[in-house]
């Protein structure tokens, strides 16, 4: 007995030192959230602080202030629920059931996601949906960093006012999703500090990740027995391995040492509340618009996530507009191992058992025999629970504007710190200069010294799509559109002014002479051709020291040229000329006055023919024709001794000099088309123009007065189309030659005639109608006469067919008979109608008036 209650005394010891570790863990737990719920999130200082409770709710719609009877049998089941799951799972958190609204009503939570599709290309898909909600919304924290918040307001106030929490964001995101078309779902769970916080300062930004690149097998070296042995080494290879060894070693741990001070200065700080933050994302299952794969979306960033992300560190609940679900797996591992398969019903706890569920088998009949009275009412009320369906959701329909669209932005602009990187984003049209994107690269994590600067541009009229600004180099590389007035791709300078160094690319397809780039500095030029009939691709020139002025024809500006003292042009291989007579390179020496051919190789030969010119050496002096001799060629031909003509080498030797002054002009033509595109590049940035569409309103004030004006000139001219279309005496007049004034005997003339043409047309149509009611009298005489005759030998059907005709028949005549009988009636006041509207015209009112 002495030893019972010993043990017993020890149990209750135990259990106040139990009691005492669970208080200081929560008060632990308390000054902890007090002290977090300090932290500030990572949002722009320049947006203001918002008073929720300041904003205006009088105009919402009655369903935003009351429940309907089936929302509060929801609520109901709600709480019913909630209370079992307490019962069953005393040490899990409370459920995110039925926070209230912006009016204070409590709304289940699948009530408040609205699933919409938005009548843009770009929110049809995940990406940009999901885009859109991160740059369109202001990030605001939650109250309190480890319970879920008390309220959460519909996605239309939301949107309306531009702000939110992590449930705001994922309800907007998953409504706009689901209308898509996607299986999305909302989720409340656990995440990280950098998740929950939107600190980004750690991560690498989506614009610098460089895609995984597929290693390429490489090429085996061909051996050659017959390659020339290289001359011994005589040096010790143990001692070159061992320097080479220790060199190795020491700047191995250099680079380990300074790889691990990067990574401790990049580490983030030890998170106290680390696996309580609460913090609620979106969860896109597969199957639905062909996702491969299960994943999630962070709704403050936009980024796709992995379901085996370790930034994720737990999830209590799911749902989205058709039901709720509780997640019974263990989340020691984080998501890692979780199953997303929600009709498992051991994994997942449905509320709705209705919804969603999957067919299950029946009991077998003999277990059916032997379920008791007690049992059947039991099930009767259960399939009465699984006939609730959700409500339909209260919120209002979603709807976006085209400027609020297109603006996206708080403000216009929006601000994301990454790691040694700054993304700064603005609305199009916002920046004079088309400037919507610029990303600012840094060597530092204190992000002080700039590397690079990226920019991005929308319609700008230049086609100027990107431009990057090297800060170490101080180049700048402009890259457009196809489209721009020069063809340019890409432009790659230091300046703008001309010799200081350029590098140009064009979209050859779009050029006569497929340049494809042009390489120019102060003393060369170098272009570079697609695609050529001619097989050139390579043009290199060389410049000596800057001469006199010169005027160049075609070109506006005279140009103090550089002399010209090398043009080299290589080509490719033409298949349709013999090796040996397809010129591979040729050079112009210009101020030594030689030009240097090479051909290409032929097949199975280690030398090119070659014939070299020089022109000055045996130049007339006198002006008397060159006479070409021996000296002033110099040939190899490659497998050949045979000496070539000297009226082969003249004509050959004519047309190289006619090509050199050719080449000449062609030089002079690049140097001026490069300060041509100077020029225009120069007047371009300095008066950007921005480039609207014709379907942009709002925007295009030209084209808004065009319409107007044209829509005025159209209700001006459409009355007197009008009267001019039903002029009824222009058939007349047109025979009488009439202009401005008729005689009495033109005017009686277009009066008889008018009438004499209208008489007949009543007479005609009298006629026609006579014609028709003869037939029908006719046909209906026939189809009596043959029922008279057949009637005995009809069924019942074809005698009720008979008769359905009959009457059909009868009704057409009793028409007929009533349209000729009003025409015969109304012909003669029309004649007379007419007679007066003749008389009163006044046309013919001077000669016709009296009468």
């Amino acid at each position: 007995g002495g030893r019972m209650e010993v043990l017993e005394e020890k149990e209750e010891e135990e259990k106040r030192e139990e009691e005492l570790k669970a208080l200081e863990i929560s008060a632990k737990l308390q000054d902890l959230e007090t002290k977090v719920s300090m932290e500030q999130i990572c949002i722009p200082s320049d947006v203001p602080d918002f008073d929720w409770s300041s904003i205006d709710t009088s105009q919402l719609p009655s369903s935003y202030k009351t429940n309907s009877l089936k929302e509060k049998k929801l609520l109901h089941i709600a709480d019913h629920f909630l209370q079992q799951y307490a019962h069953l799972c005393p040490d899990r958190k409370p459920l995110f059931l039925h926070p209230v609204n912006e009016c204070g009503v409590e709304k289940f939570v699948s009530t408040t996601v609205r699933p919409t599709l938005l009548p843009y290309t770009e929110l049809y898909h995940w990406d940009g949906c999901a885009s859109f909600v991160s740059d369109y919304l202001t990030v605001e924290p939650l109250k309190s960093p480890v319970t879920p918040p008390s309220s959460l307001y519909s996605p239309t106030t939301i949107l309306k006012y531009q702000r939110g929490n992590c449930f705001d964001f994922s309800v907007l995101l998953c409504s706009m999703l689901i209308g898509a078309g996607y299986d999305a779902y909302c989720v409340h769970g656990y995440a990280t500090r950098e998740i929950c916080t939107l600190d980004e300062t750690l991560e690498l930004c989506p614009l610098l990740r460089k895609p995984q690149e597929v290693p390429k097998e490489g090429m085996k070296k061909s051996s050659n027995k017959y390659r020339v042995k290289p001359p011994p080494d005589l040096h010790s290879k143990f001692e070159l391995q061992q320097e080479a060894k220790k060199a190795a070693e020491t700047e191995a741990a250099q680079k380990n040492k300074e790889r691990e001070e990067e990574k401790e200065l990049e580490k983030p700080r030890r998170d106290p509340l680390y696996g309580l933050r609460v913090h609620a994302w979106v969860l896109v299952l597969s199957g639905k618009r062909e996702v491969p794969e299960t994943f999630f979306i962070n709704p403050f960033t936009g980024n796709s996530h992995s379901t085996m992300d370790e930034h994720f560190l737990g999830i209590e609940s799911v749902w989205n507009h058709r039901n709720y679900w509780v997640n019974m797996q263990d989340c020691w591992n984080g998501c890692k191992d979780l199953i997303f398969d929600l009709g498992d019903a051991i994994r997942w706890e449905i509320m709705l058992s209705g919804s969603n569920k999957p067919l299950q088998l029946l009991p077998d009949a003999e277990e059916e025999k032997e379920l008791s009275d007690r049992d059947m009412d039991d099930m009767q009320e259960k399939e009465e629970d699984i006939s609730f369906d959700m409500p339909p959701s209260w919120v209002a329909p979603i709807q976006i504007s085209p400027r609020e669209f297109e603006t996206r932005c708080s403000l216009g602009r929006k601000v994301i710190l990454y790691r040694k990187a700054k993304l700064e984003k603005w609305a199009p049209y916002l920046n004079g200069n088309g400037l919507v994107k610029r990303l600012t690269i840094y060597a530092d994590l204190d992000c002080t010294e700039v590397v690079e600067v990226r920019e991005w541009f929308k319609n700008r009229e230049d086609m100027l799509d990107m431009r990057e600004v090297n800060k170490q180099t101080q180049l700048t590389t402009d890259y457009f559109s196809p489209g721009h007035l020069l063809n340019l791709k890409a432009h790659t300078y230091t300046s703008l002014e001309p010799e200081t160094g350029h590098t140009m690319e064009f979209y050859n397809e779009a050029r006569v002479d497929g340049l494809q780039k042009r390489v120019e500095n102060a003393n060369e030029m170098t272009e570079y051709f697609v695609g050529r009939d001619d097989f050139l691709h390579v043009r290199h020139m060389e410049f000596g020291k800057r001469g006199k002025k010169i005027h160049l024809a075609g070109t506006r500006t005279d140009i103090n040229s550089q002399p010209i003292v090398q043009i080299k042009e290589c080509f490719h291989r033409n298949l349709e000329k013999p090796a040996d007579e397809d010129v591979a390179e040729r050079i112009f020496l210009i101020t030594e006055e030689t030009i240097h051919l090479t051909y290409h190789l032929k097949d199975k030969y280690i030398t090119a023919s070659k014939k070299d010119f020089f022109k000055a050496s045996e130049r007339d002096r006198k002006g008397k024709e060159i006479v070409m001799t021996p000296e002033m060629c110099i040939t190899y031909q490659a497998g050949s001794s045979e000496k070539e003509k000297l009226l082969h080498l003249y004509k050959l030797l004519q047309e190289l000099t006619e090509e050199e002054k050719r080449l000449k002009q062609q030089v002079r033509q690049s140097e001026a088309e490069v300060l041509n595109i100077l020029k225009i590049r120069e007047n371009e940035e300095t008066a950007v123009k921005l480039s609207v569409s014709i379907y942009n309103t709002e925007r295009n004030e030209k084209r808004r007065q065009q319409n107007e004006a044209m829509k005025n000139t159209m209700e001006d001219e459409l009355p007197r189309q009008e009267e001019q279309d039903l002029d009824y005496l222009a058939p007349f007049l047109i025979q009488i030659g009439y202009r401005e004034k008729m005689t009495k005997g033109q005017a009686l003339r277009v009066r008889d005639d008018c009438l004499t043409d209208f008489k007949r047309r009543l007479i005609d149509k009298a006629n026609v109608i006579q014609a028709r009611f003869e037939k029908a009298v006719e046909e209906l005489q026939k189809k009596d006469q043959w029922f008279q005759e057949k009637k005995n030998q009809l069924s019942a059907e074809e005698e009720d067919d008979f008769l359905a005709r009959y009457s059909e028949t009868m009704f057409h005549i009793h028409i007929l008979a009533l349209r000729l009988n009003r025409e015969k009636q109304t012909a003669p006041q029309k004649y007379l109608a007419l007679e007066e509207k003749l008389r009163k015209d006044p046309r013919l009112a001077e000669h016709l008036g009296h009468a």
